[in-house]
């Protein structure tokens, strides 16, 4: 196989085990591409063929339907797959059409090569025009994103609905946080300016730069600790959580772990960091990285909805389960993945998690509960039914970029990060 050819196909292995087999883009990809044999410019191209399709899909298949014979539900899923595949490079990248589809017809099964090949070059030939209609429908298609959370992005953002589903759509900037405990955020600016990336400051936390992609692994002071791989409106949340030196800090729902390191960081060796989550192997790859960062973190493996440890605690965070569409630029599976029919099942796992969790606070303590998405049921209406629960919790203001309130939403399109939403309670003496 030629190298292009093998690039394809690591691509198309990968969009198979996240789209069929339901696993994460940012395990599954890395994985497939430390696997292979390529050289650093064909890793490049299978990575871009691998995230674009996965985040194009429902894109791809409304333009795959307007030039088959048949619905994409009625194809088989490796026609299917190929299909997406092919139709992601004529239609998102200047791929030359006649690699793109030659060459990629070639993973299809044998007796459907003819199908998919007359599928291709339709679309190569006579491309179809993306809806540019105001509406639910139209910007689903352009995004890729359901049309029921487009339809809930209207209800709180109104007009501005488009830019935010195009945004939470598009593939955001490598966030990451200098660890000050062994670095400052001027010398990790000077060091990756120095190794040739593109940085500039985050608005949302202090200690956070963007730059411009790249395997994180690579760069200066990986190895030695000195960041974190985090969102800035990730770390918005420990900051709205604020931990104080030497006190202690639960985390209930914790992996992979970067708030937990980065409270760790705050509260110093005379503080304690509890951080839990309810798989071992994912309470495994919070001591990992807790290692590399060098803080202390104990971790345990525990339902959340019962607690295994004992407060009373400072600050408990619940960075609760939920339907994630807010993070759709770094995994980009998660714009169509997410159900509504869940998201009341995931609104009282929420509910539990939190109202639980309360009761390892000591009076005073604060509780911050924060969820990567934007639907009411897991946001306004979740904290709603909190407060029911827990009366004995009372909001508390946090500081946001848009000003002080106890409940913050930062937004992709407005911040320049992920979607947020983020709450913060009192626990009343």
């Amino acid at each position: 196989m030629t190298p292009t050819l093998s690039a394809r196909a690591v691509a198309f292995a990968a969009v198979r085990r996240v789209v069929e087999a339901g696993g994460y883009s940012t395990i599954v990809v890395p994985n497939a591409l430390a696997k292979s044999s390529l050289d650093v410019r064909d890793r490049a191209f299978a990575a871009d063929l691998a995230y674009g399709t996965i985040r194009r899909l429902r894109s791809l298949d409304w333009a795959i339907e307007q030039r088959s014979s048949r619905p994409v539900a009625r194809m088989s899923s490796v026609a299917r797959d190929v299909l997406r595949l092919g139709a992601y490079q004529l239609l998102f990248t200047g791929a030359a059409p006649h690699a793109a589809v030659g060459e990629t017809v070639s993973l299809a099964a044998p007796k459907e090569r003819g199908f998919v090949n007359a599928v291709l070059r339709k679309l190569a030939s006579d491309p179809p025009a993306w809806p540019a209609g105001p509406g639910d429908a139209d910007i689903a298609v352009r995004t890729g994103m359901h049309p029921w959370a487009v339809t809930e992005l209207r209800r709180l953002v109104g007009d501005e609905a488009s830019e935010a589903a195009e945004t939470i759509a598009s593939h955001g900037l490598l966030c990451v946080r200098a660890n000050t405990q062994l670095t400052t955020v001027d010398a990790l600016e000077r060091v990756l300016i120095e190794a040739g990336r593109t940085v500039t400051r985050a608005t949302l936390d202090p200690t956070c730069l963007l730059v411009d992609g790249g395997d994180p692994a690579t760069f200066p002071g990986f190895g030695e600790g000195w960041f974190a791989i985090m969102d800035q409106a990730s770390a918005f949340v420990v900051r709205a959580l604020d931990p104080q030196p030497g006190e202690r800090i639960f985390d209930a729902c914790a992996a992979p772990g970067g708030k937990a390191h980065y409270a760790a960081s705050l509260v110093g060796d005379d503080g304690v960091v509890v951080a839990a989550d309810l798989h071992p192997q994912r309470a495994q790859m919070i001591r990992s990285g807790a290692d590399r960062l060098r803080v202390r973190v104990a971790t345990i493996a525990q339902d959340a909805e019962t607690p295994a440890v004992h407060g009373p605690f400072d600050r408990v965070l619940v960075d609760a389960p939920c339907s994630g569409i807010g993070s759709a630029r770094r995994r980009p599976e998660l714009l169509w993945r997410p159900r509504k029919d869940v998201l009341s099942q995931l609104a009282r796992l929420q509910v539990a998690i939190a109202s639980a969790s309360a009761e390892l606070l000591r009076p005073g303590g604060r509780l911050v509960y924060s969820v990567c998405t934007f639907p009411r049921a897991e946001t306004d209406a979740a904290c709603d039914a909190i407060l029911r629960h827990r009366p004995d919790l009372v909001p508390v203001a946090i500081e946001g970029p848009d000003g002080p309130t106890p409940r913050v939403r930062i937004w992709p399109h407005r911040h320049g990060a992920d979607g947020m939403f983020v709450a913060a309670f009192e626990k009343r003496g």
